[in-house]
């Protein structure tokens, strides 16, 4: 179901309003009889809209609120990749290592019960949002890089995770298991070294929330891309997401030092990159997440692109890409032979109030392991990157530029130039951007819950 083409959505001015005025201009013998009987039609059809918006909701809701915890199977043979980590799954350090690494992701859902997005009266993103949810996944693992020491973990306990991954190990390992993680949690939080990252954290968290003051929460992010032509209710494409992205960065008060450049036609341009970043002495170069909107092929993806999207998800400075497959999108974060390793936006969990002190934090992180095959990928996708500072900046480039070499003999999927865009500051959807944009028809309709549930 796509709330865009119902036309049970009502925004801005009701028809209510604008049949009135018309009305002036009539006889007044007439006037009277003729706007109550108007102006009762269309308090019956407003009534109705209201009514079929949140029946839309409603299904969305029930649609997505089921929780799906289908086994995904790994093999124990092939190492595991992870956004520039290999996990050996034989190995019962590396199989450990791997679940708290993956269980400190972001992850950021549908959501219901929130207050009224703005230009709209959705309290949902169920149905449509998914594209919003993968960008800010995207950016929340940017942030905690920034924010937080290397190989950051989240403390919590992980026996949770065994139902997806009781085929790597025998069951007696798994109570040894949920018994260290206990203990290392007691030790952790309670210790003074923790506490602080802890905070930092839940900090990185309320800044998602689904709350019109959360800086990069979907109500600011509909806000932002209402200047793109979009609303709620509507389709984002990863390019789309990409800047409505940076300009929220831009927006806020909490990240003076970091800021987000997205590449335009396929192109990252440095110049441009060094433009945003340098800063007068004394102060430092500032920390940039950089983000490429491709796309890999035509109706699907072009299966030469695998090896060298493969590598990209084998650096250390890449932060993951918003992508998915057909009319569902996911955030990808690594592989295993031929399949991406994800995180699923379609999951429609209840808001949180991030305003109570201690709110909870388990429906912001997951720990079930999804995977699919690399032909089912969409070629439509935004991929990320980040670094540091200009040293971080230079050597990114340089992997990553061997890395896209990768695709040389098709077409590269994007290329760095030394030169300055002359047009950088014109950031309209309707530029040359828009060759990379995912097809409008890709909405999130008919079969798309069926493609996840068959998984």
């Amino acid at each position: 179901m796509d709330p865009t083409t119902s036309s049970t959505y009502v925004y801005g001015r009701s028809a209510a309003v604008d049949h009135l005025d018309d009305w002036d201009l009539l006889p007044s013998v007439s006037a009277g009889s003729l706007s109550q009987e108007v102006f009762y039609e269309d308090r019956v059809a407003e009534d109705k809209s209201k009514f079929k918006s949140k029946l839309v909701s409603a299904w969305n809701s029930v649609k997505y609120g089921w929780s799906l915890k289908q086994k995904s199977k790994f093999n124990k043979s092939s190492p595991l990749i992870m956004l520039g980590k290999t996990y050996n799954l034989k190995d019962s350090g590396d199989r450990e290592r791997f679940r708290r690494s993956f269980a400190s992701f972001l992850w950021l859902t549908y959501r219901r019960g929130f207050p009224q997005l703005p230009g709209s009266s959705l309290t949902t993103d169920s149905g449509w949002g998914c594209v919003l949810r993968t960008g800010q996944m995207l950016l929340a693992q940017g942030l905690i890089i920034h924010l937080m020491p290397a190989d950051w973990t989240w403390p919590v306990r992980y026996s949770a995770a065994k139902d997806d991954l009781d085929l790597l190990r025998p069951a007696a390992d798994w109570t040894a298991g949920e018994v260290g993680s206990k203990r290392g949690r007691k030790l952790s939080v309670g210790s003074l070294l923790d506490r602080p990252m802890e905070a930092t954290h839940r900090r990185v968290v309320s800044w998602f929330a689904d709350h019109p003051a959360a800086p990069f929460g979907i109500h600011k992010l509909v806000e932002l891309g209402r200047s793109s032509g979009k609303k709620a209710g509507n389709w984002y494409g990863p390019s789309i997401v990409a800047h409505i992205l940076k300009k929220a960065v831009a927006a806020s008060v909490d990240l003076p030092n970091l800021v987000i450049y997205v590449a335009q036609d396929c192109t990252i341009y440095l110049q441009d990159v060094r433009g945003l970043c340098e800063r007068p002495l004394p102060q430092s170069w500032k920390s940039v997440i950089v983000l490429v909107p491709v796309r890999l092929g035509g109706q699907e993806l072009n299966p030469s692109y695998i090896p060298c999207v493969k590598k990209l998800l084998m650096l250390q400075c890449c932060i993951g890409i918003i992508g998915g497959k057909p009319k569902h999108s996911l955030f990808f974060i690594g592989f295993q032979d031929d399949h991406l390793l994800y995180l699923d936006p379609h999951y429609c969990q209840p808001a949180v109030n991030i305003k109570k002190d201690n709110f909870p934090l388990e429906s912001f992180h997951c720990k079930h392991p999804r995977k699919m095959a690399f032909s089912r990928m969409d070629p439509s996708c935004t991929i990320g990157f980040y670094a540091k500072d200009q040293n971080e900046f230079e050597l990114m480039c340089a992997a990553v530029n061997e890395a896209v070499s990768t695709s040389a003999e098709t077409y590269p999927m994007f290329i760095f130039s030394e030169e300055k865009r002359r047009d950088v500051e014109d950031e309209s959807i309707n530029s040359s951007i828009t060759c990379i944009q995912r097809n409008k028809e890709l909405n999130e309709d008919g079969d798309s819950m069926d493609e996840f549930v068959l998984i």
